[in-house]
């Protein structure tokens, strides 16, 4: 069995500073429209978000770059527990490594957010 984990830790306040700089533009390019409708501009629960995408990544052996913002999404089911989706580059990558199950836990405080990230397969 293969196992690889990632961590991050953001601070909140570098997240909403990006979206008063840049707005729309920051927000398109690092969050899919699932994710921005799920966070309704809630600068902790997008912080989450940007750290579970780094956490991803740290689990695929990259980091952002080798894989797009885009290409790793996380969604709330309906207990709005957060699931870890890849697309593109993420999913490929995923796949070739053996990836294929994916746990993502997310929290934050009022200054900072954290993921970690699990990934198991054959």
């Amino acid at each position: 069995m293969k196992l690889a984990t990632g961590v991050d830790l953001v601070d909140i306040s570098r997240i909403r500073d990006a979206i008063e700089r840049h707005g729309v533009r920051f927000i398109a390019r690092i969050f899919t429209e699932v994710e921005q409708r799920e966070c309704n501009d809630r600068f902790s629960s997008l912080a989450a978000r940007f750290a579970a995408k780094e956490a991803a990544a740290k689990a695929l052996g990259c980091g952002i770059g080798d894989v797009g913002w885009l290409d790793i999404e996380v969604r709330g089911d309906e207990n709005h527990a957060p699931h870890l989706y890849l697309h593109g580059e993420g999913e490929r990558l995923a796949k070739k490594l053996g990836l294929s199950d994916w746990s993502v836990s997310l929290s934050h405080t009022e200054t900072q957010a954290i993921a970690f990230v699990v990934a198991v397969g054959k």
